[in-house]
C-alpha cells in the first residue's frame, strides 16, 4: 500500500499541486492524468523517491518492494541485456553478485562457507535459481529474441533497449510498478502482451500514459491533476473523460432539475458498468463502478483544442485519388511494391507498414515530395489535399514569423484580416498576446497545434495525416480524435494511437515489400483476423 499524505510540491511561486492526500491498494492500476506540465511525470518521481515533495511525505507498506522503468537508456550499455533485466530485483541481483564473487575466491575461508550457505538460502528464497528463464521469458514476450539476451546492452538499437528496460522494470513481480509512458516505441502485438499482463497484475501499479486504448485496458482507477489537487476516480480513461463532460454540460444547463441530473448520471454509469463486464478487468471493474457516488463526478478544467476539418471550399466529386502499380526501394530495401488501389468518396484509410519509415515514404510520394519512385498516381479533378507530415521542422525553420504572420502565408483567402487569422489561432487555444509569439520558440506540441491551424485553414476536401499525434497531450488527441471521425471528406492516416485507428478508419491498407493487404474493416477487426495474420506472414516471409 502507498499512502500519500499532505504532499505539496512547487518550484518558486509555481504550484503544481498541494495538500494532496491519495492511497494506492494492491490489485490496482491507477492511470494518472492532467494537462502538459500539471506534474505527472514527477509525481511519479516523487513516489519512487527520485525527487522530494516542497510539504508532506510519502509511506509504504514495509516489506514492499518497487520498480521503476528506467528512463536512461545509457545506464546499462556495459552489461549483458539479461544481466540488464535481473538487475530489476536489485536484491536479488546483490546476492547473485555477493555468492559469484566469493565462490571465485582462491583463498575460500569457513567464514566464507558459512556465507555462501546464506547466500544461497536467500537466493532460493528469492526464487533465483529460476530468475535467468523468467528473464529470458520476459524478454522473449517483449519481443527480443534469444540471440540479443547474452549481447551488451550498447550493441542493441533504442527500440530494443526500451524493451530491455521494460522487461527490467516487470522482472520478480515487485509490489509497486511506476511506469512513465511505457507503450513508447513499442509496436501492436508489444502493447497488447503488456495490457494482458499489466490487467492480471495483482500488485500496484501507476503508469501515466498518452496511449488512450491503453490506459482504457489496464487502468481500475483514474488519478487527475487538475485545479492543483489530484483526484482519485473509479474507472478507465474513457469512464473519467465522458464522465466530466457530462458533468461539464450539467454545470452549464441551469434550468435542468437537480433529479433530472442524478437520474442522467446514474444511467450514465450504469451504461458504463455494463461496458466493463467485456474488459479484462470485469468483476472488479463492474463493482467499483457499481459503488459510484454521484457527487464523485466532477467537470474538469482541462481545456479541450477544437480541431474541425467539415469546413471544405469544396465539395469533393467520386473520384478521389488512383495509385497504380507504386514501388518505392531505398538502398536496395524494398519499402513496397505493386501498390495499386482506389479510394471512394468517403473512405477514411489506415496505412499500416512494417515501420514509420515506409509509411512516410509512401506520404512522400502522394504528396509531392518524393519523385523518385515506380508506378502512378492520380488525384481527382474536384480533390483539394492538405497534409500533415511527421516532421515540421521545415514549417518553422529560419522564420521569425509571429503565430499570425506565418499562419496568414497558408490562406487563400484574400480577405483575410488578423482577426479571422486570430480565429483559427484562438481554437487551437493560442489567445490574447500569445498569437505574437515567435514560432521560432515554439514547443513540440505547440508546432503541432500550429500545424493543424493550417491544415483549418486551407479548406480541403481530403487529409493526409502521418503520426498526428506526435507530441500532442491527452487532450489534443482527443480533440483530434473527434475532428477526424467527423470529417465528411476522404483521409488516409497513419497513427500509433489505437483508440483513433480503431475509431476513425473504415478500411485498412498496409504496405509490404511483396504488394498490398488491402480490407474493408475496422482495425481491431483487422489485427484479430486469422485470415489477416496468415496473408500477412505470408507477404514478410
Amino acid at each position: 500500500m502507498i499512502n500519500v499524505s499532505n504532499l505539496s510540491l512547487r518550484f518558486g511561486k509555481r504550484i503544481l499541486f498541494e495538500d494532496v492526500n491519495l492511497k494506492f491498494t494492491p490489485g490496482n492500476c491507477y492511470g494518472i492524468i492532467g494537462a502538459n506540465g500539471a506534474g505527472k511525470s514527477t509525481f511519479l518521481k516523487i513516489i519512487s523517491g527520485e525527487v522530494d515533495p516542497s510539504t508532506g511525505s510519502v509511506a509504504f507498506t514495509p516489506g514492499e518492494r518497487m520498480s521503476v522503468l528506467s528512463q536512461d537508456h545509457y545506464a546499462f550499455d556495459e552489461f549483458t541485456v539479461l544481466e540488464t533485466v535481473m538487475m530489476g530485483n536489485q536484491e536479488l541481483y546483490k546476492i547473485m553478485k555477493e555468492k559469484d564473487a566469493i565462490y571465485m575466491k582462491e583463498d575460500f575461508s569457513d567464514a566464507d562457507g558459512e556465507r555462501a550457505g546464506e547466500l544461497e538460502s536467500l537466493f532460493a528464497e528469492m526464487d533465483g535459481w529460476n530468475a535467468e528463464s523468467n528473464a529470458a521469458t520476459l524478454l522473449s514476450s517483449l519481443g527480443i529474441k534469444e540471440d540479443l539476451h547474452y549481447k551488451l546492452v550498447s550493441e542493441i538499437d533504442g527500440n530494443q533497449k526500451v524493451r530491455v528496460l521494460l522487461a527490467q522494470a516487470l522482472f520478480g513481480k515487485p509490489d509497486i510498478l511506476i511506469l512513465d509512458e511505457p507503450t513508447n516505441d513499442l509496436d501492436i502485438n508489444t502493447i497488447a502482451w503488456l495490457e494482458d499482463f499489466l490487467a492480471s497484475y495483482e500488485a500496484i501499479v501507476l503508469v501515466v500514459s498518452h496511449d488512450r486504448h491503453f490506459l482504457d485496458a489496464v487502468c481500475t482507477h483514474t488519478v487527475d491533476i487538475d485545479f492543483g489537487k489530484m483526484t482519485i476516480y473509479t474507472g478507465n480513461y474513457s469512464f473519467w473523460y465522458e464522465s466530466s463532460q457530462l458533468a461539464l454540460k450539467q454545470r452549464s444547463d441551469q434550468n435542468k432539475k437537480m433529479e433530472d441530473k442524478v437520474k442522467e448520471l446514474q444511467e450514465f454509469i450504469r451504461r458504463f458498468s455494463a461496458n466493463a463486464s467485456k474488459s479484462k478487468q470485469a468483476t472488479s471493474r463492474k463493482k467499483a463502478l457499481d459503488k459510484i457516488n454521484i457527487d464523485e463526478i466532477k467537470p474538469s478544467n482541462r481545456k479541450y483544442p477544437a480541431i474541425m476539418f467539415n469546413t471544405m471550399n469544396r465539395e469533393p466529386g467520386d473520384q478521389t485519388l488512383q495509385v497504380e502499380g507504386l514501388s518505392k526501394t531505398v538502398n536496395g530495401e524494398v519499402f513496397f511494391k505493386d501498390i495499386t488501389f482506389m479510394i471512394n468518396k468517403g473512405d477514411k484509410i489506415a496505412v499500416l507498414g512494417p515501420n514509420s519509415l515506409v509509411t512516410t515514404a509512401f506520404y512522400d510520394i502522394i504528396t509531392g515530395r518524393d519523385t523518385d519512385f515506380g508506378g502512378e498516381f492520380k488525384w481527382g479533378i474536384t480533390i483539394t489535399p492538405a497534409d500533415m507530415p511527421i516532421e515540421n521542422a521545415a514549417f518553422f525553420e529560419g522564420k521569425n514569423d509571429n503565430l499570425v504572420d506565418w499562419l496568414r502565408d497558408y490562406t487563400t483567402n484574400p480577405e483575410a484580416d488578423e482577426q479571422f487569422i486570430r480565429g483559427f489561432l484562438g481554437k487551437m487555444l493560442f489567445s490574447g498576446e500569445e498569437v505574437m509569439k515567435k514560432v521560432s520558440v515554439l514547443s513540440g506540441g505547440e508546432k503541432m497545434r500550429c500545424m493543424f491551424s493550417r491544415m483549418m485553414l486551407q479548406g480541403a476536401n481530403f487529409l493526409v495525416f502521418d503520426e498526428p499525434t506526435n507530441h500532442l497531450d491527452l487532450e489534443s488527441i482527443t480533440a483530434l480524435n473527434n475532428g477526424m471521425s467527423d470529417f465528411k471528406g476522404s483521409m488516409l492516416f497513419t497513427s500509433r494511437d489505437h483508440e483513433l485507428t480503431e475509431t476513425v478508419a473504415n478500411r485498412i491498407i498496409e504496405l509490404t515489400p511483396k504488394g498490398i493487404i488491402d480490407k474493408l474493416m475496422t482495425y481491431d477487426e483487422y489485427i484479430n483476423s486469422d485470415v489477416v495474420k496468415a496473408q500477412r506472414e505470408e507477404m514478410y516471409k
